[in-house]
């Protein structure tokens, strides 16, 4: 009889470890100083899609490429997020994630996004363009950096001026991913 409750114990652990699995995991520090913001964001103008640029590597995005995040507002004031983005290993390999984002700061620079219910995640919008046109998005981990432009392919200078503000922003850039667009 004293069997029983250990077979439940058992499988309860084999089910916790088999769920661990599919918890994101961060990477490596990549900025162990990471600024505040850098200027107020207007949200309506932030609202669109963007594509991915550059981004710290991610076990919620491994090996994925043609990444876009689309936002729009909902009508009690928080933001549906949509993440797209297809596996370079097999052509038919997309994926999309939709979560939902409230603001956190009367900024509206700071951001608390979730994908997973209850779950929420910092989403700092730490710079961008006067019109809107890049923006530079980490949160205060360090662990994790999107670059992202409004062009799927914006000219050379751009991303080279981009390559740049992530440096001066204390980021390591050796652990940069380019995203293919």
């Amino acid at each position: 009889m004293q069997k029983k409750p250990l077979v439940i114990a058992l499988t309860g652990v084999t089910m916790l470890l088999a769920a661990c699995v599919y918890i994101p995991r961060p990477g490596p520090v990549g900025n162990h100083d990471v600024p505040q913001p850098a200027k107020p964001v207007e949200l309506a103008r932030y609202m669109g899609r963007w594509y991915e640029q550059f981004r710290y590597e991610a076990s919620f995005e491994r090996n994925l490429d043609e990444v876009t995040a689309d936002y729009s507002l909902n009508a009690d004031g928080t933001v549906k997020v949509i993440n797209s983005g297809r596996r370079t290993s097999d052509a038919n390999g997309f994926k999309q994630s939709i979560g939902k984002a409230k603001v956190a700061d009367p900024t509206n620079a700071k951001l608390k996004v979730s994908f997973f219910g209850p779950f929420y995640g910092d989403y700092w919008i730490l710079d961008h363009d006067d019109d809107y046109s890049w923006s530079i998005v980490g949160e205060p981990s360090g662990r994790y950096l999107w670059v992202l432009t409004r062009d799927a392919h914006p000219p050379g200078e751009i991303l080279n001026n981009l390559q740049a503000r992530v440096k001066t922003l204390g980021y390591d850039w050796s652990l940069v991913r380019r995203t293919k667009q």
